[in-house]
């Protein structure tokens, strides 16, 4: 599978990143809470296919619950591009739509019981492995 390097970033564009994926790619629609409520659908990948251009001191860091998720948020306009899931703590989620260039990228968009975490979170771990 060939990957190519694509760039995104936040809203005001403090926070940028570059991501290896291919043309065509899952992402993953979670019902959890705070993902139901943000709208966030990401593409969950390996930490080596991941690079922080810009702004790692305009992040803040939310965690909850367990506290084993990494949720970082733009401090200046409040998106969360990437962070770093529970299900994959050695990758990143990276926000589908926060890529420069999501609306040209073939997507399948797979729902995903996060509602149900515990009971489903095995589904995903394969996700951030080479």
């Amino acid at each position: 599978m060939t990957r190519k390097p694509r760039s995104g970033g936040c809203h005001c564009g403090a926070v940028r990143f570059e991501v290896d994926l291919p043309d065509a790619f899952e992402v993953e629609d979670c019902n959890c809470s705070i993902c139901a409520m943000s709208g966030n659908t990401h593409v969950i990948v390996p930490a080596s296919r991941f690079r922080l251009l810009a702004g790692s001191a305009n992040l803040t860091e939310y965690t909850f619950n367990t506290g084993e998720a990494r949720h970082l948020f733009c401090k200046t306009c409040g998106i969360k591009s990437f962070y770093v899931p529970r299900s994959n703590p050695d990758g990143f989620a990276v926000t589908w739509r926060c890529l420069d260039d999501w609306q040209s990228l073939v997507v399948t968009i797979n729902a995903f019981d996060g509602q149900n975490w515990e009971a489903n979170a095995g589904a995903l771990t394969h996700k951030s492995r080479h």
